[in-house]
């Protein structure tokens, strides 16, 4: 029998990767119809080989990736499959809005330089790759009632492919996108400021695209202080390094910067070090601006509920910290103002709180 959730009401979730998102049992389906040999021939077998147990270097967990890659990207209807599968799946956990990122670049095999994943040229690029993936989020919105978003990320050892990534912001806005981000191995010494991402960054702030980038993850908090006062980052996602600069950390504090948590990958990439306290715990105890994440729960063999029951269970978090924390991932998304009032009101009903009133602009 299945255990009950650790908080069984809606939730809101800011930070997951749709191609680390993907169903096993979708891999191998596709790997057969398109004749690519995996190192395994179940999902079971997949899930172990894919997956994580024990903590790891964060460029060790990017590796992963390479295993199941290929047999997604330059494929129309696996492209378009994915998006929907996962809006499935995050219904299936009690998640009413989620803005999902993923790389354009990453999944195309045309017009693209490097074609990624050793793939031989074709004819997917990285406009079609959005248009795919909206279509199936859309679809996937309309079968499973979940508002689903999308966030499309600039890679750091890519900066040539960043001023491509905000124009797709721009031309696909509001038709499921909703920002930009800028993903991948953030130890490459000054790729906060390739002049690639520079670029797209300032492109966003001048065309009022949202932005969030990846930052304090393994990195140091000057790595975050980078994202906010050069890349102008509106939420940092993960930011735990954060903490090593209190001057930066009580600034951030006072700016109601949002924080894009996720504690079981924290654990697994080695962002977090067990014997220390978690961020999450101090963040929870300053009543920061923060939320609760899954990642890459194809990587990590999750559920969002594992983060959730992660923080119950060996933080010591309560009901009444989820709320709280979903209230303020519900105002720090992305969505246009009115519908992120509907959302927050959503969220005010299902967890029986008055709505604060109209003038108060504190996060709870």
């Amino acid at each position: 029998m299945a255990r009950a959730p650790a908080f069984d009401k809606p939730r809101v979730e800011l930070h997951v990767h749709l191609d680390g998102a993907i169903k096993p049992e979708t891999i191998l389906y596709f790997a057969k119809k398109r004749g690519i040999t995996l190192p395994a021939d179940t999902a079971i077998e997949l899930q172990q080989i894919i997956g994580m147990d024990e903590p790891q270097s964060l460029p060790e967990f990017l590796t992963k990736f390479e295993y199941y890659m290929p047999v997604i990207a330059g494929s129309r209807e696996a492209i378009k499959r994915i998006a929907y599968e996962f809006v499935e799946m995050k219904a299936k956990e009690g998640v009413v809005y989620v803005e999902v990122r993923y790389s354009p670049h990453l999944l195309a095999n045309a017009e693209v330089e490097p074609i990624p994943w050793k793939q031989a040229e074709g004819d997917v690029t990285p406009d079609e790759v959005v248009n795919l993936v909206n279509q199936g989020l859309q679809q996937g919105e309309k079968a499973f009632r979940t508002k689903a978003r999308s966030i499309l990320c600039c890679m750091r050892h890519q900066p040539n492919w960043s001023p491509e990534v905000v124009e797709l912001c721009k031309k696909y806005w509001q038709q499921t996108v909703v920002g930009i981000d800028l993903a991948g191995d953030e130890t490459i010494e000054g790729s906060s400021s390739f002049p690639g991402h520079l670029e797209a960054y300032k492109e966003a702030v001048k065309s009022g695209i949202h932005r969030t980038v990846h930052a304090g993850e393994v990195g140091s908090a000057e790595i975050v202080r980078e994202a906010v006062d050069v890349l102008k980052t509106e939420r940092v996602g993960h930011g735990y390094h954060t903490l090593e600069d209190k001057t930066l950390y009580d600034r951030l504090q006072k700016e109601n910067m949002h924080f894009e948590v996720c504690p079981w990958s924290s654990y697994l990439t080695g962002a977090w070090k067990p014997e220390t306290e978690h961020p999450a715990i101090r963040f929870k105890n300053d009543k920061v601006n923060y939320s609760l994440n899954s990642d890459d729960p194809l990587i990590f063999k999750s559920t969002l509920d594992t983060d959730y029951r992660m923080t119950k269970e060996d933080m010591g978090f309560t009901e009444e910290e989820f709320k709280r924390l979903n209230i303020n991932a519900a105002r720090s998304c992305f969505l246009p103002e009115n519908e992120k009032e509907d959302l927050l009101n959503q969220l005010y009903r299902a967890y029986r709180m008055p709505p604060p009133p109209a003038t108060a602009g504190d996060f709870c």
